[in-house]
């Protein structure tokens, strides 16, 4: 008589690798927005998986390399979620408007991609900081090019591009800091965040695109 084989569930129901990877990441994102890098543990991330370990090192690597995946695709879905919600057809604040709506509604959506991105990438050391870094250039990148575009249709572009990328920068860094204190305030809209850092800085922008320059008066 045939002996019953017992297959483990890994073995009885082969998914497609690309299904596999996005299983186990969801898992180690999970994982590492509680605990971090350094405290996270491999085991934790393959009992959320439901996968073995072994399996994860094939598919993603160790530890650190699971973390760097980890990092660049959270970073990836967060500025792909971003232009696409800035509409091009609007004008230069509009489409900010739009993007700060789309930046907080990812948040939201995927609260423990930011809490790695934010709060555990830049902790965790090289070469983990220098994705973030990448991310970070590439937002102030988009910010300035709205900036810049709407100076120059109004016939300032030189005076715009040598200050544009500095107030975009200051604006990405507005719009992390705000995320992070949303966090802990999640009951507010996300229309209402974007409202008010869109007070808080395009009031400014406008002004640099006017023409317009504060100067201290001593």
């Amino acid at each position: 008589m045939a002996q019953d084989v017992q297959r483990s569930p890994e073995r009885a129901k082969r998914l497609p690798r690309e299904v596999r990877e996005k299983q186990i990441l969801d898992a180690a994102v999970t994982v590492f927005s509680r605990h971090g890098y350094h405290a996270a543990a491999m085991d934790e991330v393959s009992d959320v998986a439901g996968v073995s370990k072994p399996m994860i090192y094939s598919y993603l690597g160790a530890k650190e390399d699971l973390f760097a995946h980890c990092v660049r695709r959270e970073s990836n879905r967060l500025l792909d979620a971003v232009r696409d919600g800035i509409r091009p057809d609007v004008p230069p604040d509009m489409q900010l408007w739009h993007g700060l709506r789309a930046f907080y509604g990812f948040v939201a959506d995927h609260r423990e991609s930011w809490i790695v991105l934010h709060r555990h990438a830049l902790t965790a050391g090289q070469p983990f900081a220098a994705e973030i870094t990448t991310l970070r250039s590439t937002a102030v990148e988009l910010v300035s090019t709205l900036v810049v575009s709407a100076g120059v249709r109004k016939g300032l572009g030189e005076q715009v591009e040598f200050s544009g990328e500095g107030m975009a920068a200051a604006l990405v860094g507005a719009a992390e800091s705000l995320a992070d204190w949303w966090l802990d305030h999640p009951d507010v809209p996300v229309g209402v965040l974007a409202s008010w850092l869109m007070n808080l800085t395009w009031l400014g922008f406008n002004d640099l695109v006017e023409g317009a320059v504060w100067r201290p008066t001593e």
